[in-house]
């Protein structure tokens, strides 16, 4: 028996439904707001994982392009890999769920969310979160609260919650935040410019949003959630825990200080090494718990010595940023590259400028079309000093690109002022924290020694967070185990001017807006800081592109002559292509934009497409094809798709009597146009382009020559 419930929200109505599917997992849920549905379930395996110190979850979001009453496109007519907004999508749900499981709970855990339909206005992802939360909350598995989540858009200066797709294109802000009744867990998103204050009133305005969705689940939870289930928790061995901390507390404090990475893992390395020796090494529950322990307690002195001493790992304040280089044009090929570098963190960045054929094509449940501009990243084993397989792209491969190209994109041209297809690539060199804003960074100064003709200059900044109690501090530029060791990682990115894009996890209960601003304000001062790093080495874009880009060269052509040149099923632009190597994009408006590597096959399809194009002039001599003939006359072929009547009596000066005495289909003969009537129907004459003949004259030239008579014209006759 199903059971709903529903909450008038967001000028809409969010119904949950119970019961009606998915009855053998251990929780289920059909989330439906407006007639976009999102279907739900978890199972979490009853066994343990031994020696795991890590939640085994998988989080999974697929769309069914059935839901749109659409076919997938592709070879292939069904739903294949996971494509990048569903990688999104799945992080969004994996992400503020996490934090929510027992410490030490290692049992493997599935959440699988599927789109059912969409109405193509309301946004299914949003809901994500949510029925994760209802799920999880109404089973029997552990779990320490209940979360919701909501979208805010920004337009004509009013904040709007779970904007509809159609809105969205409106709004400055696309804002995605999770959250508990208390505090925030997850934020992210993009937008133009926005200030501090904007963004801190988004997410006041989200917040209390999202206190009405807790509440709606609230009711739920208690009514229909089950008991929790038993659960082992790995035991904790008290003897060998105080051996570790007796043996390696002195030792994890003067590691601890060692500013130096590699050299800090290496000794740790070799400290629980030495710690294992007593420790039987088929017994994965003591081998984790010394591992546990250790970490544990160098956690704890890390974090110490930041809230008493402000100092850091490293040796820097918390508001202390990493040493920058910056360099441009470093690779001669590429269209635009730089290396950005911030203390162990480096990214190349490089810039590709393409035409449209090189545009992304997008299939996705409610997207078609194509993308123009995009940012891939890539994050090797080798740049953490590491050996793993190589599985492909990751998740946060994907996630930290998309989150790099959100925060470029509002200082990009439009396509009329700049018609390229644009792909920005951060290849990370080495990593030691914030490899995605250091990508940012890396990405704007490409593009600025591209000769992309970018607005402002945009710069990143990871902002951490250490708070024990009422007692915290604010990491700027966190380095990886900063980020490990902390409770926040908040990533900001902008220009001088305001916010860009952003995104924030935390693993402690969650964070006040309060805080939030403190945080953002700190990030700001940073921002500046690198943005003035960045200008040092190129602060405009260059006013020229590579040698090495596609030069485009733009021709009008009139509408009615389009046809001519794409020809019967694509044939005549396909042949210029072939032929010239350039690349033809044709506008309903009759612009066509010729793409070239070089400039001499952007010419040579320039005259191509003219002479393909050009329109008729009366007077001009044309060299034809005759396409037909008939009893008083021959259809002459002066242009591609353009003919015109060869009258008999327009052949010879002579008396002609038959066409075909002269001609046959296929001939070429030189032809002048003498006249193009009110129906578009052409006059040629070969006759007029002979010697010896008086110049051929049309009807209304002999309808007022003068009288053969010596009289005058108009005068009396003299007979």
């Amino acid at each position: 028996m199903s059971i709903e419930r529903e909450i008038a929200f967001g000028g809409n109505t969010l119904k949950v439904t119970l019961g009606k599917t998915a009855r053998q997992a251990d929780g289920a849920v059909w989330v439906q707001f407006g007639d976009t549905i999102l279907h739900l379930a978890v199972v979490s395996s009853t066994e343990r994982r031994e020696g795991f110190d890590f939640l085994p979850l998988t989080c999974d979001y697929r769309e069914k392009f059935y839901a749109a009453g659409k076919i997938p496109g592709g070879f292939f007519k069904r739903e294949g890999r996971p494509h990048e907004n569903e990688i999104l999508n799945s992080r969004i749900i994996d992400r503020p769920i996490r934090p929510l499981f027992p410490e030490g709970y290692a049992y493997e855990t599935q959440v699988m969310g599927i789109v059912i339909s969409s109405d193509m206005e309301n946004d299914a992802s949003v809901l994500g979160p949510i029925a994760a939360s209802i799920a999880l909350n109404i089973s029997d598995i552990p779990m320490n609260d209940i979360i919701a989540s909501v979208r805010v858009g920004l337009i004509d200066g009013e904040y709007v919650v779970n904007p509809t797709y159609a809105q969205q294109e409106e709004s400055r802000l696309d804002l995605y935040i999770v959250g508990s009744a208390d505090a925030l867990t997850m934020v992210e998103g993009h937008c133009d410019e926005l200030s501090n204050q904007e963004l801190i009133d988004a997410l006041d305005f989200g917040h209390e949003q999202i206190k009405i969705l807790v509440e709606f689940q609230r009711t739920i939870v208690e009514e229909f959630g089950k008991p929790t289930r038993e659960y082992e928790l790995p035991e904790r061995d008290e003897s060998l825990i105080q051996m570790v901390k007796d043996k390696g507390t002195d030792r994890l404090a003067e590691i601890a200080v060692i500013q130096e990475k590699s050299e800090r893992n290496a000794a740790r390395k070799a400290l629980v090494k030495e710690l294992l020796e007593d420790v039987d090494p088929e017994d994965g529950d003591k081998v984790a718990s010394v591992k546990e322990t250790v970490s544990d307690v160098f956690k704890h002195l890390v974090r110490a010595n930041i809230l008493e001493n402000n100092i850091r790992l490293d040796g820097r304040n918390n508001k202390e940023i990493r040493d920058i280089e910056c360099e441009v044009g470093v690779l001669p090929r590429a269209h635009g590259s730089s290396l950005f570098t911030r203390g162990q963190t480096q990214a190349l960045g490089t810039v590709t400028l393409g035409t449209k054929l090189d545009e992304q094509r997008i299939d996705q449940l409610d997207v078609v079309g194509f993308q123009q501009y995009m940012l891939h990243y890539t994050f090797p084993p080798y740049c953490t000093g590491e050996v793993k397989r190589s599985f492909g792209v990751s998740r946060r491969e994907v996630g930290h690109g998309k989150l790099g190209e959100r925060a470029l994109q509002p200082m990009l041209p439009v396509w009329d002022e700049f018609p390229y297809t644009i792909r920005v690539t951060s290849d990370i060199m080495e990593s030691n924290g914030s490899s995605s804003m250091a990508s940012v960074c890396a990405g704007s100064l490409a593009l600025m020694a591209a000769g992309v003709p970018v607005k402002k200059a945009v710069a990143g900044i990871a902002m951490g967070l250490i708070k024990e109690g009422d007692d915290y501090k604010f990491l700027t530029d966190i380095l990886g185990d900063e980020d490990h060791l902390g409770d926040m990682d908040f990533k900001v990115a902008g220009t001088r001017d305001g916010i860009t894009a952003f995104q924030m996890d935390i693993k402690i209960k969650g964070i006040s807006a309060e805080l939030m601003a403190e945080a953002l304000t700190q990030a700001r001062d940073a921002r500046h800081h690198i943005l003035d790093k960045m200008d040092a080495v190129i602060s405009e874009p260059k006013t020229e592109l590579s040698q090495y880009a596609p030069h485009f060269i733009t021709v009008k052509i009139p509408v009615d002559r389009i046809g001519a040149l794409i020809g019967p099923g694509g044939k005549m632009i396909r042949e210029i292509i072939a032929d010239t190597g350039a690349t033809i994009d044709v506008e309903d408006d009759g612009t066509v934009r010729i793409g070239s590597a070089d400039g001499d096959s952007g010419n040579a399809a320039k005259l191509r497409v003219e002479a393909l194009t050009q329109v008729p002039e009366v007077g001009k001599t044309y060299q034809g094809t005759i396409k037909k003939i008939m009893n008083f006359g021959a259809f002459v072929e002066i242009l591609p798709g353009v003919e015109g009547l060869m009258h008999i009596s327009q052949i010879e000066h002579r008396r002609v009597e038959n066409v075909e005495d002269l001609f046959k289909v296929g001939d070429t003969v030189e032809v002048k146009l003498l006249k193009v009537d009110n129906n578009g129907k052409l006059d040629l004459s070969r006759k007029a382009l002979l010697p010896g003949g008086p110049p051929p004259r049309d009807k209304d030239d002999r309808d007022n020559r003068k009288p053969r008579g010596g009289g005058f014209q108009g005068g009396p006759s003299r007979r």
